[in-house]
């Protein structure tokens, strides 16, 4: 039965009505019916997926969620948690109002805001969850519907400005690429002809620090050799310029012109080698802090991250698990693989004591209660794994205990996870789903929307008029507030920008936190209250 209602699930959440789609969260709409019929599943499996789903939600943020805190990322990051507090206060406020009960009431911001840990948090954190998942499933669908048509018509009515450059800034998570086979990085070799950059290092030129532009090669007697460690640029030369397609003839003018506007053609593998970064004496470093072409010869020409390629910029700040495209000299590449990091299939085995031991503690961790007057406080299920999960992280290592897992294999679990929760939720929730739609109808429905329209005004108002921020910048953060992935979709289909993806990846690791945490104390508080 749970793997007929999970395989259902998957398969509705494939359909796409005008490129919007379910994903895995169609799966709990499958098990609301299941449940309604009264079919059953053995318990403690939904805990189980709760926890998986969590711990690796926050082994996912974590290396971004303390760093936008600290960091410039900041402002994202603040418009992240205002978005969310904001939910928060909507819900909080239609509760009061039309008099709903505490746990529904928090299955309807889960769902508006689209935030499935935040379900499986108040769903923990309630004595009886069906209420929760009849919320989140009335108000997950507005949630994703009101976002996606809202950045289509702010992207076709709004004020466009002029966009910033791929990994502009140094502190983001990611930037804008498409995988290898769709790429927008290319490769062009440009005539040295301004005489203003003659007799300077590549680093020591303004351009290359804010733009997502590397100089990997010059042209000697007709062959292209990698940049060696003291290499100036001199009158005439050529060199091969890879950048981001939206950049590259910007970066290409300062330095002269471009020579042909075809993709130039390499045939020295030999000298390109991709590693993996596991050293902390590069990872959390930017690139022109780590000097790596004056230091050991090399230059980082592409990075991929997170399932996505960029051409740095020297503000770019390594993370733990880049991968880096690496060109030099075959002796140089050799000499930096050991202070780098490793080879990509270094890192592809899954460290299953790891998974053990982290979740076991994060179990713990969310059993250790608070007592504040009469009122008892705990991470619970949801919040304990998370909060652990967050710093294994960040930190990446703990002694024995690591905080990183293959990129397919984290994927796996933490899908597989949700599946699970999701199966689980949604059978307990359907036998009570047609007694709480009788009695409460179409005032759900409005509820949702208010939840999902006041956060989504307010978050793109203040990142527009008090932030001063671009109008793909503000959507971006917009969309990470709101935790929409489809609205992110809607963007990075619209532009060539780094701007919404930078944005966006800055944003959301503390929206999801913040609505994570604050989901359980908005159902007490409104338990106490009510």
């Amino acid at each position: 039965m749970l793997l007929g209602v999970i395989a259902v699930g998957l398969l509705v959440g494939r359909i796409s009505i005008f490129g919007i789609s379910l994903g895995t969260s169609a799966i709990l709409f499958v098990a609301l019916l299941a449940g309604h019929r009264e079919m059953s599943i053995p318990d403690g499996i939904g805990t189980l997926g709760l926890a998986l789903f969590v711990y690796c939600v926050g082994i996912s943020a974590g290396p971004t969620f303390f760093r936008g805190l600290a960091s410039q990322g900041r402002m994202m990051a603040t418009l992240g948690g205002l978005i969310v507090m904001t939910g928060v206060c909507v819900a909080a406020a239609a509760s009061k109002i039309f008099d709903l009960p505490a746990d529904l009431t928090g299955g309807l911001m889960a769902g508006a805001l689209t935030s499935t840990p935040a379900l499986g948090a108040i769903t923990e954190a309630v004595e009886q969850p069906a209420n929760v998942a009849v919320g989140f499933g009335v108000a997950y669908p507005i949630g994703i519907v009101v976002v996606v048509l809202f950045v289509q018509l702010a992207i076709k009515f709004g004020k466009r400005e002029p966009t910033a450059a791929a990994g502009q800034d140094g502190n983001s998570s990611s930037s804008q690429s498409e995988s290898s086979d769709l790429s927008d990085i290319k490769r062009r070799s440009v005539q040295i002809i301004n005489p203003a950059i003659v007799g300077r290092r590549p680093g020591q030129v303004e351009v290359f620090k804010d733009s997502g532009c590397q100089i990997s090669r010059v042209q000697v007697d007709s062959r292209w050799l990698p940049l060696a460690p003291d290499y100036a640029f001199r009158l005439d030369d050529h060199v091969m310029l890879v950048g981001a397609d939206s950049d590259l003839h910007r970066v290409a003018d300062t330095l002269g012109v471009i020579i042909t506007d075809e993709e130039a053609i390499l045939d020295a593998d030999h000298q390109r080698k991709i590693l993996v970064v596991t050293s902390p004496e590069i990872y959390g470093h930017t690139l022109q802090e780590l000097r790596l072409r004056s230091r050991y010869g090399v230059t980082v020409a592409r990075i991929r991250r997170h399932e996505m390629e960029f051409v740095p910029s020297g503000r770019t700040r390594i993370e733990f698990g880049d991968t880096l495209t690496l060109v030099g000299e075959s002796a140089n590449l050799a000499k930096i693989q050991g202070v780098v990091g490793h080879r990509p299939r270094a890192l592809n085995e899954t460290d299953l004591l790891s998974l053990v031991v982290g979740l076991a503690v994060g179990i713990l961790v969310g059993r250790v209660s608070l007592q504040l007057g009469e009122m008892s406080l705990s991470l619970g299920i949801a919040g304990g794994p998370l909060m652990v999960g967050l710093i294994l992280g960040h930190f990446r290592r703990i002694g024995p205990i690591r905080g990183s897992y293959p990129p397919a294999a984290q994927m796996l679990m933490t899908e597989g996870g949700l599946a699970l929760f999701l199966a689980d939720a949604g059978i307990h929730a359907g036998t009570g789903i047609a007694p709480v739609l009788a009695e409460h109808g179409p005032v759900l429905c409005l509820v949702a929307a208010a939840i999902v329209c006041v956060p989504l005004m307010v978050g793109y108002c203040v990142s527009r008029f008090v932030f001063k921020l671009t109008l793909f910048q503000s959507l971006g953060a917009t969309c990470g507030g709101m935790t929409s992935t489809p609205g992110l979709a809607v963007l990075t289909t619209a532009t060539e920008s780094s701007q919404p993806v930078t944005s966006y990846v800055a944003a959301y690791p503390v929206a999801l936190v913040t609505i994570t945490i604050l989901g359980p104390l908005l159902v007490e508080l409104l338990n106490a209250i009510l």
